[in-house]
C-alpha cells in the first residue's frame, strides 16, 4: 500500500467540478486545508456562496473519491460557506451591515420579477443565507402581500431615524406599502420617487445580511439609475418571458447595468412552458428559448426556466411563496439552483474583477 500525500489528495479534487463555479475545488481556492496522518485524510473546503443544501452531497461526493484513492483508509471532507462582502457598502448609511446586493429587474411589467425576487430572497435563506428583501418598485410595491404581512402593518422606528424591517418567514422585509395606504396610488414624480427609494435604502436598520435583495420597479428609468449610481450593487439579475417583446425590453435592462458597470449575474426566463394539469400537454404560449438567446446574445448565463404555473401565482398571492409553501416541490428546487448559482456568479465576478493598478511616487 503506497503512502498518501497532499498532491494525490489535490489530484482527485480537481476532478470534481463544482457545478455552480463551473471550476473544481482546488482551482476555484475553495481548498483550506489537506491533512494526512497515516491512511486517514481530511479536507476542509469553503464555499463562498450559500450552499446548505448542496454541501453534504458535494462533501459526500468528494469523501468518495479520495476514498478510492491507493492508501487511503478513511477519508472526511467537510465544507462550509463563508459569504464575503462584494462591494464596499460601509459609505451608505443602513447598508454597513449588508455584505452583497442582488438587483432582480426587468425590461417591463408582467414577466414575473417581484415574484422572482421574493422566491429567490427565501431560497437563499433556506440555504443558510441571512437575507432581507427591499421593494423598489414604489408605484406598485408587492412584496408585502407575497410574505404575508397584514395590510396595515407599518414598521417600529429605532433612534427616531431607522426603519427596523419587518421579518417574516426568516426574510428581513421593507418596502414602501408599509409606510402608505394600500389602496393610495403614488402620484409622484420621478425626483420624488428616487428621493423615497433613497429614503428607504440609506434609514432602514438592516441586520448583519449576507445578500439584500432590491425588487427594481419596471424599465430603466430614473429609479434604476438613482439605484445604479448611489448603492454599490454585486450584481443583477434579469428576468423575462420567452417573448419577443419582452426580450426587446430585457435587452434595455441589460444594456442599462452594463453602461452603469454593474455586472449582469445572469438571466430567468419566467413563463417558459405551460404544462396542462388535465391532460400533461406542454406547450410554449409565449415562445420557446428566448430567455437561452437573450443569454448567448450577451455572454450571460441562463440562470434558471420556469414554467408557467397556476400554483406559482396562488401561493406568492397567498403570502408564502413557493419556496416557503412548497419546499421539496420541482418548482422550489428551481429557485434553490438559482439561489445557488447567484451567489456563485457574485464569487466569480469578484475574481474576475481587474486589479486596481499600483500607484507609486518618486522623487525623479
Amino acid at each position: 500500500m503506497s503512502a498518501v500525500n497532499r498532491a494525490a489528495v489535490e489530484a482527485v479534487l480537481r476532478q470534481y467540478t463544482d457545478p455552480y463555479l463551473n471550476l473544481d475545488p482546488v482551482s476555484a481556492g475553495c481548498v483550506r486545508a489537506i491533512e494526512v496522518q497515516g491512511d486517514q485524510v481530511s479536507v476542509q473546503l469553503e464555499l463562498g456562496y450559500a450552499a446548505g443544501l448542496f454541501k453534504s452531497g458535494w462533501a459526500q461526493m468528494l469523501q468518495m473519491g479520495i476514498a478510492g484513492l491507493d492508501g487511503v483508509g478513511s477519508a472526511k471532507v467537510d465544507i462550509r460557506c463563508v459569504i464575503a462582502p462584494h462591494k464596499a457598502q460601509a459609505q451608505i448609511p443602513g447598508l454597513a451591515n449588508v455584505k452583497n446586493v442582488v438587483a432582480v429587474a426587468s425590461g417591463k411589467g408582467g414577466v414575473g420579477k417581484s415574484t422572482t425576487a421574493a422566491n429567490l430572497a427565501l431560497a437563499l435563506a433556506r440555504e443558510g443565507a441571512r437575507v432581507g428583501i427591499l421593494d423598489a418598485d414604489i408605484y406598485g410595491p408587492s412584496q408585502g402581500v407575497m410574505f404575508g404581512i397584514a395590510e396595515g402593518t407599518r414598521p417600529k422606528v429605532k433612534d427616531q431615524k431607522w426603519f427596523v424591517p419587518i421579518e417574516s418567514l426568516g426574510v428581513e422585509v421593507m418596502s414602501m406599502a408599509f409606510l402608505t395606504d394600500d389602496n393610495t396610488p403614488m402620484v409622484w414624480r420621478g425626483p420624488m420617487v428616487s428621493g423615497a427609494l433613497l429614503q428607504l435604502v440609506t434609514q432602514t436598520a438592516w441586520g448583519d445580511l449576507d445578500y439584500l435583495v432590491i425588487d427594481m420597479p419596471p424599465g430603466t428609468g430614473d429609479i434604476q439609475l438613482t439605484l445604479a449610481q448611489k448603492v454599490p450593487v454585486a450584481g443583477a439579475v434579469i428576468v423575462t418571458t420567452p417573448q419577443d417583446l419582452a426580450l426587446l425590453d430585457a435587452r434595455k435592462g441589460v444594456e442599462m447595468f452594463r453602461k452603469v458597470n454593474i455586472p449582469v449575474l445572469g438571466v430567468v426566463e419566467n413563463m417558459a412552458v405551460h404544462i396542462c394539469s388535465n391532460c400533461g400537454h406542454a406547450e410554449h404560449l409565449f415562445g420557446e428559448g428566448g430567455g437561452e438567446k437573450l443569454a448567448t446574445q450577451y455572454g450571460v448565463e441562463l440562470l434558471a426556466s420556469l414554467p408557467l404555473s397556476m400554483a406559482i401565482r396562488e401561493q406568492a398571492d397567498g403570502g408564502k411563496p413557493t419556496v416557503a409553501a412548497e419546499p421539496d416541490g420541482q418548482v422550489a428546487m428551481i429557485y434553490q439552483e438559482l439561489a445557488r448559482h447567484v451567489g456563485a456568479r457574485i464569487v466569480l465576478q469578484e475574481a474576475a474583477a481587474p486589479a486596481m493598478p499600483t500607484i507609486t511616487v518618486s522623487d525623479d
